[in-house]
């Protein structure tokens, strides 16, 4: 479908003057698509929860690096951090014996020395590892301050289905205003599984409840959660770019059993998208990049649950017509679509619609109404290339269909379109092969014969 002595400093070699240096295309394309990104993450809340598994590869060197550039760049960060293989090895180490049911541990009173032993040396760690300026890297002597302390308040997770989790808790309540103020002063603020009760009681906690909890108290942009597991693949072994709470409730309930982690933070992101956090992702820790990746491209790389459609379809406007050019402009010249010039786009504009995805524009479509023979033409139909073959045509097709129910006062009881190479497709739609002489008398005296489009029409069933 269309869619002691100091050494002379060493000058650097320069190109001639007649060869320019070039940058590699590929990593200027990247940088210039990563700009709008950088423009809409400053100054937003993430709140980005990762395994005590990540800590312990050789790869979360590189991920520190990638937290430290994202801070660079303005984005307030909360890390919520794990701790369970840690807390694991130091069980092994006193022989002390520790069950965990439903994905949670039963943490008594020996459980919870090792557990506060384990979580503390993750802190410490952390917080040295951002204080050194990250040596080696590219952030190298950045002044990074991260901030680490008693922010969350926990209770009692209790007797559950007959079993006292003791020293496990859930948490009761985030100091968002201490939060926030370390955040606006310029801090990474750092969150453990650990909290305590009014009474100085300290509770185990899991991460994924940090970290919801935080997300929805403080309001956050985005929550992203790094797993070993981070790929949720459908039935034909393919990434599941996009679901809406809804639909990841349906994968959850449904027979297919998934990877207990990927359960869990599943069910966090499912909650904390309901609970008003905008975006929720959930992308796999083995990869390295995979967070910026994420966050700097337009489809990322793992999984985003989102209680609105990612793709906005919005009448177009005005701003939109460099975007729309640029989409129709190659079918223009494949002679797929009837060539129109900026002039006329701007004055046409009203008829257009467009489908628009973090701010680029990947589908257009027009309606031109005969209002007088209740007919109306589907023209300019173009799908961006990486989008093709997704069902967005459809879906800008059925957007306009559900715009012309609401408009009673000028019912429109047939659709046409003219179309050289998509012929197929808009049968598949429910379009039938028609006549010229079918259309309105003033779309007949426009036709183009040396395109020799063929016209196909259908008789719309009002809802």
């Amino acid at each position: 479908m269309t869619t002691s002595s100091k050494a002379a400093p060493k000058k650097r070699r320069r190109s001639p003057a007649n060869k320019p240096v070039h940058e590699p295309l590929s990593f200027v394309d990247q940088f210039r698509g990563a700009a709008p990104y950088i423009n809409a993450h400053r100054g937003r809340t993430f709140v980005i929860t990762f395994s005590g598994t990540l800590i312990k590869e050789n790869h979360f060197h590189p991920f520190l690096q990638d937290i430290a550039l994202l801070h660079s760049l303005g984005v307030r960060l909360i890390l919520v951090h794990g701790a369970r293989p840690q807390i694991d090895d130091r069980l092994q180490d006193f022989n002390v014996e520790s069950e965990i049911i439903n994905g949670l541990r039963v943490t008594n009173d020996e459980v919870l020395l090792c557990v506060k032993e384990s979580v503390g040396n993750i802190r410490i760690d952390l917080e040295g590892a951002f204080s050194t300026g990250l040596p080696n890297s590219p952030m190298s002597g950045a002044n990074i301050r991260i901030a680490s302390g008693n922010f969350v308040t926990a209770r009692p997770l209790g007797v559950r289905g007959g079993i006292d989790y003791q020293h496990t808790g859930e948490v009761r309540r985030i100091d968002t205003a201490a939060i926030e103020k370390l955040l606006s002063g310029g801090f990474i603020v750092l969150l453990s599984p650990l909290g305590t009760s009014p009474t100085g009681e300290v509770f185990n906690l899991s991460s994924e409840d940090v970290a919801t909890s935080a997300a929805i108290q403080l309001n956050a942009d985005k929550m992203l959660s790094l797993i070993e597991g981070g790929e949720l693949l459908d039935q034909k072994k393919r990434l599941l770019r996009q679901l809406t709470p809804d639909e990841a409730e349906k994968i959850l309930n449904s027979r297919r059993k998934l990877p207990e982690q990927m359960a869990r933070h599943l069910i966090s992101a499912i909650h904390a998208c309901r609970q008003g956090v905008p975006r929720t992702h959930i992308l796999s820790s083995l990869q390295s990049g995979s967070l910026l990746q994420e966050l700097f491209t337009r489809d990322g790389i793992g999984t985003m649950i989102s209680a609105d459609h990612y793709d906005e379809i919005r009448a177009a406007t005005i701003e939109d017509i460099g975007g729309i050019i640029e989409l129709i402009q190659p079918l223009e010249e494949e002679g797929i679509l009837v060539t129109r010039s900026r002039e006329l786009l701007e004055i046409e504009i009203d008829h257009f619609t467009v489908m628009e995805r973090d701010g680029t524009i990947i589908g257009v479509i027009a309606l031109y109404p005969y209002h007088d023979q209740k007919i109306a033409e589907i023209a300019g139909l173009a799908i961006h290339p990486q989008y093709q073959n997704s069902g967005r045509g459809e879906a800008l097709l059925k957007h306009l269909e559900h715009r012309l129910n609401k408009d009673s006062s000028h019912p429109v009881e047939r659709l046409f379109v003219l179309s050289t190479r998509t012929a197929h497709w808009f049968q598949e739609q429910g379009y039938d092969p028609a006549k010229l002489s079918d259309l309105p008398v003033e779309r007949q005296q426009l036709y183009n014969y040396k395109r020799n489009s063929k016209v196909f029409m259908r008789t719309r069933n009002r809802a």
